[in-house]
């Protein structure tokens, strides 16, 4: 939909679906990363003998904030982020280490907001066995790029 540039094709409209892009396995390095550069030390995330002493858990998770950032970061490679108008993520499953997450998005619709013309999409985060993490949508002018 959009070339390395980041400028939209003519061909955006209700319904397209948006390149995927599949991102490579959580690591604990991941893990340790995001909570050093987002300052989230909660030991469910980066501690395995703290998240095992948890009833029902077996190993740490990943932040759900690290989930929202990757749906970010693909919303923000389909255009520029001085395009991006609105963005919501809803939290649906947790992530774990060794999940290979992809992100997919489609139009919704294409509108005008204050004679701008925007996307409407609509994307999620799943893991490799299709599990949705999290899903949300995006507003993005489309008519300045």
């Amino acid at each position: 939909m959009s070339d390395s540039n980041g400028r939209w094709a003519s061909d955006w409209r209700e319904g397209a679906v948006l390149p995927a892009r599949k991102l490579p396995p959580i690591t604990r390095t991941t893990l340790a990363l995001y909570a050093g550069g987002s300052g989230d030390h909660n030991p469910l995330h980066i501690d395995q003998d703290f998240a095992r002493s948890v009833p029902g858990m077996d190993d740490v998770i990943g932040q759900g904030m690290l989930t929202m950032a990757l749906i970010g970061r693909y919303v923000t490679e389909l255009a520029p982020q001085r395009a991006l108008q609105f963005f919501s993520v809803r939290f649906v499953g947790m992530s774990r280490v060794g999940d290979q997450i992809d992100c997919t998005g489609r139009v919704r619709r294409v509108v005008e907001v204050e004679g701008r013309r925007c996307a409407e999409i609509e994307v999620s985060a799943k893991r490799q066995n299709g599990d949705v993490l999290a899903s949300g949508e995006a507003i993005i002018t489309v008519d300045t790029l």
